[in-house]
């Protein structure tokens, strides 16, 4: 069963005030450690959806085995970036037969291939139409969802997200535990923790 990843890197960073996705953590932009993290879990195509700054952050991106999408409404709010990775996900020649999407964000530092891994295994072994990230106390990202759930990711209106999906049917979804999941880089506090 083939697994395709959507990996949202689209955001303006407007809370702190310069792209996230080019924040340098352990000597490698968050953008491109998350991406390697895609491609290391051995899924299948990875898409990376660009909006913001998206030459710099594509040139953080080059000589990855990644497919770049890039979304012009990415302004409107994450919905319509998982919109728009999810389709061209699906639309791509070489994953026609996409089983399932695992969607990550660019900027949970907790979030490496082993977790994206142990997401995949949990799917394959209960059969789960959603399998989610559980910290902090909720289900969150990164998170994978069977093709019966596409429907419903292409759906989503711009403001909205993919927790909406995963809570929507809690008896859907399986857990997999993500010590410091809560852990991003949203604003300059957050870039001071990591230093």
């Amino acid at each position: 069963m083939t697994v395709g990843v959507v990996l949202l890197a689209a955001g303006g960073s407007s809370r702190l005030g310069r792209p996230k996705q080019l924040v340098v953590h352990h000597g490698k932009t968050l953008v491109r450690r998350a991406a390697e993290a895609a491609i290391a879990a051995e899924c299948g195509p990875v898409v990376v959806v660009l909006g913001a700054h998206h030459e710099a952050v594509a040139a953080e991106l080059l000589g990855l085995p990644v497919h770049v999408v890039e979304h012009a409404e990415w302004a409107a709010g994450p919905g319509g970036s998982l919109v728009a990775g999810v389709r061209a996900l699906t639309r791509m020649s070489e994953a026609p037969s996409v089983d399932a999407v695992l969607v990550m964000l660019c900027d949970q530092l907790r979030v490496d291939a082993a977790h994206l891994k142990a997401l995949v295994e949990t799917w394959r072994r209960t059969g789960a139409a959603v399998v989610a990230s559980t910290y902090d106390g909720t289900r969150g990202v990164p998170a994978l969802f069977s093709r019966a759930v596409f429907p419903e990711l292409e759906a989503l209106r711009p403001e909205q997200g993919a927790r909406g999906v995963i809570a929507r049917e809690p008896s859907r979804v399986a857990e997999v535990s993500l010590a410091g999941g809560g852990e991003d880089v949203d604003t300059v506090a957050d870039l001071e923790r990591l230093k």
